[in-house]
């Protein structure tokens, strides 16, 4: 039994683990392999404005030959040999994300290990409480010592009554880890410290709820620095474990955020009005990681997912205007096996192509727009609040941004005090401006299932972006498309800049963003390994498959070069 003073003492040295943030927007890209979250990092979720991406477990695990989703949740050892790539893979997309601006949050399982004995993915061979090298019969909880179930299991009925079950007994079926025990913590600590020194910034906690903050503490205060620590804590009513036991060790993932938005999407989003911390279960939002869906979620009846289509776009647009939590932007794989799992090779993880097996709202112009709003808004409270019927709400984020929402089946008209200075702004959720009076008022047509956003600093009209790109070849071409209208293939010529770069400057109107690809003029093409690069607007580099966006002209202080290219 550990001592008051000593959890204290943990608490007081781990408080110091800081949030994402001033771009805080997590896209959660569950299931992806490695190398596709690096791409994804560098061609999409860095020039979006997304500051970090949550990847999944990366820990060597049970292996049902790609069959199912769950076995990456039954961890065999502590090796980065998973399903999703190796570990020079998982090194290599964490520069990646980091080059593009994105910091790194791992699935972190580290409450059990597995059901049953099996092999691995990595090859290794173990049994329920034997990990050769690892862990020992000695190292988990059983009955009656720890659990107080003769079949060693959690209970239903244990939820409400007893708070050393849901802790110590096994989740269904899962070897529950002692990790009172110094060795056991010692080797969870040792795991996560190698997945820091490879420079990730922090962990999602999976089934935190079945560990005692007293021993999750203990072991966050053995790791090096300060990562961010949000936890699985999953909320009801009467519980003997709650959230709230668990904020003094880090964030919690704020499972009743999409619990609501379900049940007003579906109803009266009018009701939207006072949501935050006041509503039942609902963490204080400093302390909450908010999710419209996550892959448990999706899977059954208590939240929204992508099958719920433009109801469930319009929920993350909501979630990125809210002044609550950190949000995250979830993408998986489709499905109608809720078992199944995610593309696959011999049971290896494919390279995600988005629109086929995957989806990719993180991408969409919507919610791209409203990641950028999310961000121009930060710190700002709501107001302005309006509600002219139970599908249709508005409101203001200060006096730096405006957005109205409209879940109804048809376009909605009206005027709102928007609390903006008189001007002209782009609509950052689509297309087209809106014009705010002297009065601070606009008059609006919002579309069905849709929205319009502004904040003071999208000017419209003027966008431009000059990307600069480095290669080899002697006339490269860009092939681009704004809002949706591309270039006619090969593209546009590029002028020859200085020595190994050629640049080309582009006119965006409205837009903030634009995909971008590549060719020699000879049917060679550098797209970003299919998924197209997006260059946000000023000055940008594509080198070597990475966009840096706001970056110093590679040719200064050169020679520039004129060519005939494109002349």
């Amino acid at each position: 039994m550990k001592s008051f003073a000593l959890l204290s003492v943990v608490l007081a040295t781990f408080l110091h683990a800081a949030p994402p943030g001033d771009k805080d927007v997590i896209a959660n890209l569950w299931s992806w392999n490695w190398n596709s979250v690096a791409r994804e990092c560098t061609g999409h979720l860095g020039p979006a404005g997304y500051g970090g991406v949550q990847v999944a477990p990366p820990q060597d695990s049970l292996t049902r030959g790609g069959a199912v989703w769950w076995d990456v949740y039954q961890p065999a050892r502590y090796t980065l040999t998973s399903k999703f790539g190796t570990e020079s893979q998982f090194a290599a997309m964490v520069r990646a994300c980091h080059d593009a601006g994105v910091k790194v949050y791992a699935d972190a399982v580290i409450n059990h290990m597995t059901g049953q004995g099996s092999t691995s993915y990595g090859g290794a061979s173990f049994g329920k409480y034997s990990y050769p090298g690892l862990y020992s019969a000695a190292d988990f909880h059983y009955y009656a010592e720890d659990c107080g179930n003769s079949d060693n299991l959690v209970h239903d009925g244990d939820y409400a009554g007893s708070a050393r079950n849901v802790q110590n007994c096994e989740l269904v079926g899962l070897s529950d880890l002692e990790t009172e025990e110094e060795y056991v913590r010692g080797a969870i600590a040792g795991y996560l410290n190698k997945l820091i020194g490879l420079g990730v910034d922090g962990f999602r906690v999976d089934a935190a709820k079945h560990t005692s903050p007293g021993d999750l503490g203990n072991i966050y205060g053995r790791l090096t620095g300060s990562p961010y620590i949000y936890q699985e804590v999953i909320y009801g009513a009467n519980e003997a474990v709650q959230p709230g036991q668990y904020t003094g060790i880090g964030d919690v993932l704020e499972f009743q955020y999409g619990r609501y938005l379900r049940e007003k999407f579906n109803g009266s989003i009018s009701d939207l009005r006072t949501f935050g911390e006041s509503w039942g279960g609902m963490q204080p939002s400093a302390k909450s990681v908010t999710f419209v869906a996550n892959h448990d979620t999706e899977r059954g009846t208590s939240a929204l997912s992508y099958k719920d289509g433009a109801t469930y776009r319009l929920a993350n647009i909501f979630q990125l205007a809210w002044n609550y939590g950190t949000p995250q932007v979830y993408d998986g794989f489709t499905w109608s096996d809720r078992e199944a799992g995610p593309p696959h090779a011999n049971g290896f993880v494919t390279d995600t192509v988005c629109g086929s097996g995957w989806e990719c709202l993180h991408r969409d112009p919507a919610i791209t727009g409203m990641v950028g709003f999310h961000n121009a808004v930060k710190g700002t409270g709501v107001g302005n609040w309006a509600a002219p019927n139970s599908g249709v709400i508005a409101f203001s984020r200060g006096a730096k941004g405006w957005i109205a929402l409209n879940n109804g089946g048809g376009a909605y008209a009206g005027t709102f005090t928007t609390g903006l200075p008189a001007g002209t702004y782009a609509n950052l959720t689509g297309t087209g401006t809106v014009t705010v009076n002297a009065a601070g008022q606009a008059t609006v047509t919002v579309p069905a299932k849709g929205a319009v956003a502004i904040t003071s600093t999208a000017a419209p009209g003027n966008n431009e972006a000059t990307v600069y790109y480095r290669t080899s070849w002697s006339a490269p071409s860009i092939h681009y498309g704004v809002n949706g209208t591309w270039t006619t293939p090969p593209g546009v010529a590029m002028e020859s800049a200085c020595a190994g770069w050629f640049r080309k400057t582009v006119a965006l109107g409205q837009a903030t963003s634009f995909a971008v690809t590549f060719n020699n003029g000879s049917g060679t093409w550098d797209n970003n390994g299919g998924q197209n690069y997006t260059v946000g607007t000023g000055l940008s580099t594509v080198a070597n498959g990475v966009v840096t966006g706001g970056a110093a002209d590679p040719c200064a202080g050169s020679c520039q070069v004129t060519s005939n290219t494109g002349k």
